[in-house]
Formats: C-alpha cells, structure tokens, sequence
C-alpha cells in the first residue's frame, strides 16, 4: 500500500481511481454484479471505458438543448442563412414585415449567400424571450464573434429579435425607420 500523504492535493485520476472513488465504487459494482473477487483494472482502462460510456451518452461532447432552445437556435440559424429565402427570414424576424426592403436588398447581395451563424448557446429568460450567443461567419470564416442577441416569441414562432437584427445593421451603417425606436 502506498501512502500519498507527502502530495498536497490529489490527482483528479487519484480521487477516480482510488478505492472511495469512482472507480473503486464502479469495480466493486461490478465485481458483486458477476459474483467475482477484487478485479485488478488499470487508470488507463477505466478512464477509456468511462470516456467511452459519456461520449456514447453525449454528456462529454455537449449539454442537451430542451425543444425551445434547440428550435430557437434552428431559427436563429436559418434566418442568418445565406440560402434562405428573404421570404422566410421575413417570417422569423421580430415584426418582420417592417423589415422586408432591407432583408430583400441584402437577399440580392452575392456577399449575403455565403453569410451563416453558429449558435453557441440559447437561454430561455421568460416565456417569450431568450438570449442568443452567437457568431456570424462569411464563407464559414468567423466574421463577427461572440455576439448575444435576443429571440422572442411572436404568433408562436420563436423570433430573431429586432433589436438584435437593428443592432447588426447599424454595425453596417444601415438606416431603416423599422430601427428608429429600438
């Protein structure tokens, strides 16, 4: 037996591995399961089945969205599309009809097509609002990063903001009275 009681603080593989960790709780698990004696297993298989177990779960690779969030962030996304129709971002934008010259107009730019969003993380602060953190890309190429707006929902559809979308044309020194009060 090995003591460890020269080492200010314990390994984060040394509180998994020992015998009151998480490893000797799963082995000893494990043992009573099979009805066996003491299983000898190295760190190194234990970290790789426990990795192995939360990738396949998804815990390790991302947090679970509910519906809402994820729907805002598929929202959120497809109105920053480049391929989506002005059509369709007018039905996700916040008062949308009140934007429809501009949204046509950036629609007609060869510069628009290749515009995206990738949405990091959504929010849910009432019932009808959530923020968005997010960034805008250019050909897949991070244009303007680590932006938050906000959704809101409208005729119950999960809306991009539009004080978020005048806070972005104002960024392009674009004027529309649709901005003038927000």
């Amino acid at each position: 037996m090995t003591h460890r009681a020269m080492a200010p603080k314990n390994t984060a593989l040394e509180v998994l591995s020992g015998p009151a960790g998480a490893r000797g709780r799963l082995s000893r698990g494990l043992r009573r399961a099979a009805g066996v004696g003491p299983v000898r297993t190295s760190p190194r298989l234990f970290v790789a089945v426990v990795s192995a177990l939360a990738l396949s779960s998804g815990t390790l690779l991302a947090t679970s969205m509910t519906p809402t969030q994820a729907k805002i962030k598929a929202d959120w996304v497809t109105f920053f599309a480049g391929s989506t129709p002005a059509k369709h971002k007018i039905a996700l934008l916040q008062n949308g009809p009140s934007f429809a010259a501009v949204i046509n107009v950036q629609a007609s730019s060869p510069l628009s097509k290749s515009v995206g969003a990738k949405v990091s993380s959504v929010t849910v602060t009432s019932a009808t609002k959530a923020k968005v953190h997010y960034s805008l890309t250019l050909g897949g190429v991070p244009a303007l990063s680590n932006q938050t707006g906000v959704a809101v929902l409208q005729g119950g559809t999960w809306k991009v903001g539009d004080q978020s979308f005048c806070g972005l044309l104002a960024l392009e020194q674009t004027k529309t009275p649709a901005c003038a009060t927000k």
